[in-house]
């Protein structure tokens, strides 16, 4: 058959293909002077020739490779380059014979006849196969019925991809294990799972990519096997105009972690990962899925214990794979029951609703039993002998399942009573507790550890097993192999394993209970066993390696391992009696849905909101509102009085005024400023309204409805028309359904931001946040208030140090790409609990808080007195009020500026009345002329260091590029370095294409008022909001109706895939209030410098080290620079060190100096201003500290001096090292070491 035919290829993909081959950009250019007329086919002979005519002349030396390129891709035995027409001569040159190449005289050679091709066929997608060829007459074979011929033109036209081919050519060869792959190779084939990659902070990345200076991009991801793991590197240059971003992001939008890959290309040591293997890929397949485990038994079993990752270190069986596992096999119930703690329900029942499994709440309890004698007995009537007494307290497990609500409700009682009563290492139960909470719950005898199994190994009578057993509701036995550890330690023989499990069945049988086989399941499939031996070894298990088979067994795997029962048996203790048991148990809610909101009472909440409301508006706005304001204040007390949230607006209110009234500013955090209710009820500051005027004293006002300006407090100074009164600017321009959504039903967030620093002038004090919290006790009572819990889990850098040990203590190394597929089966392990650094949930006075969540102390501190809620908050988020009341530096820092101020400056200073708009404040965001520096002198074009939110290196290269000239343009600034994905590679790249900076996103609100401002509908305005905020744009796109409205109001394409960029953006709102935090601290840094410098250093330094100071500047601008050399390999301490020491820098460069600290006047903890600038206190000096600096001062108080350093060492009880440190710093002066005199001196 004569397989000979001629293709005319696309010339900008046969570029394209080429340009996939290794050619250098120069090489490259030269390529694309030819022009490709016909590429004629030889299949027989394994040959092509390529006919072109080129207007330059090529070298031979380029063609012979342009030509052995094609030739290796396609697998040829020659491939020809023939100059047509233009009379120049090529010399032949030969390659090797398996691919010979020949550039050969073009003049006098005959051309084969030319073949018109059919249209180019339509792009498919991957996986589908190429449409077949029209018909077509020649005088060679129909090419649409030659596979050889449709091979060559899915290779030419490399986008038309089959057969899972993703990327490149078409893979040929046998693939290896990736533990072979050790040095460098060519053309080497690997199969594999893509994985997530680690950057360089221990973060799981799904991709890791870097721009090159000339723009191209170079992406990195991650494939793994069983044995071993490598890099796959990918490089997207610019050329013919294309976007390198653009593909890079199409190809990512073709990998998801977990796909299985085929890849084959070259394979060699990376210099730039440390010479860990790395692949540059020539083709990339996608392969099937692996097959996964199927139980296919017509009856299906039921598991009744399992540990998920909630169990303490011990568990890795991920919630959502275990229930989704569960209903893929058919299994009708689960059961979950972690050690000691019900934390998984939750995140289980999340993970099965709208499916028919039944899940089974429960738990693997510990139990102390007064069962045996009267030493062993539990004194239930005082926990403090079990909590107090013996350092270890011997237990038996036992499995407590719930059967209806009741027993729901007297589990987590039980889960409360274990925890707060009787935890001794291990949340304990005594036998009677469990009693007295028996009611609609469960017991079985679990597992080897339960009391039953270790009396039949230990040999108990006939008649003390079945007191034993007595106790339980069914009985517990469970695979052979689960017991091993037992055979290793010579406690018994693998048939004594076999023959124990037959006592308990027999020993069921004779008291009428049920028998159950169980799988004691701590990891979801066998494969995961691995990662328990990691983790155990991790913890020092000598026999990590040793791991039974606790993985989830099908039905058919369970009946083979118990058939030494009989048929019979088996089948009943692995089916029937599992889903008798199931039966048993009735469908429950662990909590309640999401919106049921169990609020605590107020009376006359409502009332007071809508009074409060409308008094703080008419005082601001006059008697009659502005209908704007009216219409506001109407539609946001709707929705809030209408859906039960009054009380939570009610206790924010009171809790911000309780801190005014102590002389304390509060901030607000989150999305609490985009309600106007909120600014009226003193809870925010942050007004929401259009921008607009208004009169303090006749209440004139004068809004701007046609987004003339984006913040009020970006109009000019302006007096009233009315009175001549210089009228206030406000009104940021935020939505209310930012907040409670756009139906006003969402259960709101209030976020506040009280100070949490000790005031220096009265350390025996307590913050204005602790105060805050009392507060929220005595409101509500101390037995209805308790902490947010949470769950803290396996850090990703734990994980990594656990891998590497493993495979250190073998001696083998582990490919890094290996070490993060292993960290991603770490995730979510949980390690320890804690507790939310202001979160305070509050229960109504009716409700008992067991029907929500158990209750614990956080990390499992027996002595400790804060009490939380045994779930994460998010859990139980949206059934239980929250407060948020966090601390935060900025209102402290304004707390001492106001002291430092009204002492030193204006007794009546108010930080709430610093002017907005002033324009040397404004300037500090521009350069750095408003603090009398120079950019070089301080190391920075802006002036912002030590500003909040924007002292930063990033923020402040940030500010530079933005040069924000308006309190709304430093809003934008927040917003940018808040979100994610919204500055580099978005905002930033638009504004250096001269994109104005309002026309960009910085935060979620811009996206709904802007397409609001430009005709799109209001509500689709806001899911667009939504779907941009939360990153589905990024993941998915817009939606097809969110861009035809967008596009149907001529919105830019510029804009969309902005928005479709974005990760996460940040709340207007809190922006907000960062920025007017900022302002104000900035304002004083502008017009009182000695006063920020001495604020700052106060509460923000607490690291101070006046020993670096006192070496002068020199010393510090070179010790900034060192660290800065250093980048990532500089110490923490080091990095700590330099963000004050800028500030101490700047400081010295306006003028200002310090002060040698003095034993006597020199304050224990704060810097005192001076006439020359400051002066540090005593605990500024490395070596000292607080507590030291604090006696000393109390020593010093009672008005006698200090005779000698001994003397001041014995008055103030701190240690020689402390004195040391001050006479070496010259604090003592000329102080004698010791009291006596020397009478010769």
């Amino acid at each position: 058959m004569n397989k000979k035919y001629c293709l005319i290829p696309d010339e900008e993909k046969f570029y394209s293909f080429l340009a996939s081959l290794t050619f250098s950009p120069v090489e490259l250019m030269q390529l694309k002077l030819m022009h490709i007329n016909q590429i004629c086919v030889d299949e027989s002979a394994c040959q092509w020739e390529v006919h072109f005519s080129c207007a330059a002349h090529l070298t031979g030396g380029l063609l012979q490779k342009a030509a052995q390129k094609l030739a290796a891709a396609f697998s040829l035995q020659s491939v020809d380059m023939i100059c047509d027409g233009d009379g120049s001569k090529c010399q032949v040159m030969q390659r090797e014979p398996q691919a010979e190449v020949e550039i050969t005289d073009c003049t006098g050679e005959p051309l084969p006849e030319e073949i018109p091709l059919p249209p180019e066929p339509p792009d498919i997608e991957i996986g589908e196969t190429l449409p077949p060829e029209p018909p077509c007459e020649t005088s060679y074979n129909n090419p649409e019925e030659d596979p050889d011929y449709l091979q060559a033109m899915a290779a030419l036209y490399g986008e038309k991809k089959a057969d899972g081919q993703l990327w490149g050519k078409k893979i040929k060869g046998t693939p290896r294990k990736l533990d072979t792959v050790t040095e460098e190779e060519r053309n080497v084939v690997i199969e594999g799972t893509f994985v997530k990659s680690l950057d360089k902070d221990g973060a799981l990345q799904t991709f890791i990519d870097k721009e090159t200076r000339v723009g191209s991009i170079v992406l990195t991801f991650n494939v793994s096997d069983d044995t071993g793991g490598i890099f796959v590197k990918l490089r997207f240059d610019k050329r013919d105009g294309g976007d390198p971003r653009k593909e890079c992001n199409e190809f990512k939008n073709l990998l998801k972690p977990g796909m299985r890959l085929r890849l084959q290309g070259d394979v060699a040591p990376d210099r730039f990962a440390f010479d860990e293997m790395c692949m540059v890929p020539r083709g990339i397949m996608k392969l099937d899925a692996k097959e996964e485990r199927m139980d296919n038994a017509e009856v299906k079993r039921v598991e009744l214990h399992c540990h998920t990752k909630m169990s303490k270190l011990d568990g890795l069986t991920p919630m959502e794979g275990l229930v989704k596992q569960a209903i893929r096999w058919g299994h009708k119930a689960l059961a979950i029951t972690d050690h000691g703690v019900v934390q998984a329900f939750p995140f289980c029942f999340d993970a099965a609703e709208g499916s028919d499994l039944k899940l089974i709440f429960g738990m693997e309890g510990y139990l102390i039993s007064d069962r045996k004698t009267k030493d062993d007995a539990v004194d239930t009537e005082n926990p403090d002998a079990v909590t107090k007494g013996k350092s270890k307290i011997s237990s038996h497990h036992i499995i407590i399942l719930a059967k209806n609500e009741v027993g729901l409700r007297n589990l987590y009682q039980l889960v409360t009573i274990s925890h707060l009563r009787y935890l001794n290492k291990r949340p304990l139960l005594p036998r009677a507790v469990i009693e007295e909470h028996r009611e609609g719950l469960i017991l079985g005898s679990a597992c080897e550890a339960g009391e039953l199994y270790r009396a039949v190994r230990l040999g108990a009578s006939d008649e003390e097993l079945e007191e034993i057993a007595d106790f339980y509701d069914y009985l517990e036995i469970q695979p052979t192999g689960n017991n091993q550890f037992l055979v290793r330690e010579n406690y018994c023989t693998e048939e004594d394993l076999r023959e124990h499990n037959r006592k308990i069945y027999e020993l069921g049988k004779r008291l009428g209970k049920l028998t159950v086989a169980t799988c004691d399941v701590h990891f979801l499939n066998p494969e995961d066993a691995q990662l328990r031996a990691i983790l155990q070894a991790g913890q020092g298990y000598k026999d990590a390696d040793l791991q039974p088979p606790l993985y989830l067994h099908t039905t058919e795997e369970m009946l083979e391992e118990f058939s030494y029962l009989g048929e019979d048996a088996a089948y009943e203790v692995v089916v029937t009696n599992t889903n008798k048991i199931a039966d048993m148990i009735e469908r429950i809610k662990p909590v309640p849905d999401r919106d049921q909101l169990y609020s605590p009472s107020i009376p006359g909440a409502e009332d007071a909101v809508r009074d409060l409301s409308y008094a703080k508006a008419h005082e601001w706005y006059g008697e009659t509102l502005p209908q704007i304001v009216e219409d506001r204040l109407k539609m946001e007390l709707d929705a809030i009085i209408g859906h039960g949230f009054s009380v939570l607006y009610y206790i924010a209110h009171k809790l911000v005024k309780h801190s005014i009234d102590r002389g304390y500013l509060v901030g607000s955090r989150g999305s609490v400023g985009s309600s106007f209710v909120a600014t009226m009820l003193d809870i925010t500051e942050v007004n929401a309204l259009k921008p607009h005027y208004r009169c303090p004293h006749c209440r004139h006002s004068e809004f701007f409805m046609n987004n003339e300006v984006d913040s009020g407090f970006d109009l000019p100074p302006k007096d009233c028309p009315e009175c001549g009164t210089r009228m206030l600017r406000d009104g940021h321009d935020i939505p209310f359904a930012v907040f409670l959504g756009f139906h006003g039903d969402k259960v709101p967030d209030i976020d506040l931001n009280f100070s949490g620093g000790i005031d220096p002038d009265d350390p025996s004090a307590m913050s204005d946040q602790s105060v805050a919290h009392k507060y929220t006790e005595e409101l509500f009572g101390r037995d209805n208030v308790c902490r947010a819990g949470t769950i803290a889990t396996i850090a990703n850098k734990t994980a990594i140090g656990f891998i590497r040990k493993y495979y250190e203590a073998k001696n083998l190394h582990v490919h890094p790409a290996h070490v993060a597929a292993l960290v991603e089966g770490f995730a979510g392990i949980k390690r320890t609990t804690g507790q939310h650094p202001g979160g305070i949930m509050v229960v109504p006075r009716n409700m008992d808080i067991h029907y929500i969540t158990p209750m614990n102390r956080p990390a499992d501190d027996k002595d400790g007195t804060t009490i939380t809620t045994h779930y994460d908050y998010h859990s139980i988020n949206d059934r239980l009020v929250k407060l948020d009341i966090l601390g935060h530096d900025d209102p402290m820092v304004l707390k001492m500026l106001e002291k430092y101020l009204q002492e030193d400056v204006d007794p009546h200073f108010d930080p709430k009345k610093i002017p907005v708009g002033d324009e040397a404040t404004m300037r500090i965001f521009q350069d750095t002329s408003s603090l009398g520096v120079t950019p070089e002198q301080i190391d920075s074009a802006v002036g912002t260091f030590g500003i909040p939110e924007c002292g930063t290196k990033f923020v402040r290269q940030m500010i530079s590029d933005v040069q924000p000239k308006k309190f709304s343009e430093v809003v934008r600034v927040s917003g940018y370095s808040h979100g994610t994905d919204v500055w580099l590679n978005n905002a930033q790249d638009l504004i250096k294409e001269g994109k104005p900076v309002a026309e960009t996103i910085s935060t979620r609100d811009d996206v709904m008022t802007h397409l609001i401002s430009k005709g799109v509908e209001p509500s689709l305005a806001f899911k667009t909001m939504e779907h941009v905020r939360k990153g589905k744009a990024a993941k998915k796109g817009l939606e097809p109706k969110m861009l035809e409205a967008m596009r149907a109001v001529n919105i830019p394409e510029w804009y969309i895939k902005s928005c479709e960029k974005v990760q996460y953006l940040f709340p207007k709102a809190h922006a907000v209030a960062y920025v007017l935090m900022a302002y104000r601290i900035a304002y004083c840094k502008v017009h009182y410098p000695k006063e920020f410098y001495a604020a700052y250093f106060t509460v923000r330094a607490k690291d101070f080290d006046y020993t670096h100071v006192s070496k002068g500047k020199a010393y510090v601008k070179n010790f900034i620079k060192n660290v800065y050399q250093q980048g990532f390999k500089a110490s923490p301490l080091d990095k700590t060190t330099v963000t004050y020491l800028e500030l101490v820098n700047e400081m010295l460069e306006r003028g200002l100096s310090f002060d040698k600290m003095d034993l006597y006047k020199s304050d224990p903890i704060k810097f005192l201003v001076t006439e020359n600038g400051l002066r540090p206190p005593l605990a500024a000096l490395g070596g000292v500290g607080e507590n030291a600096a604090k006696s000393i001062a109390a020593a010093r108080d009672i008005n006698r001096p200090f005779i000698s350093q001994e003397d001041l060492r014995l008055r103030s009880g701190v240690n020689k090292s402390v004195i040391e440190k001050l006479a070496d710093m010259g604090v003592l002066g000329d102080l004698p070491e010791n009291n006596q005199i020397d009478l010769f001196a």
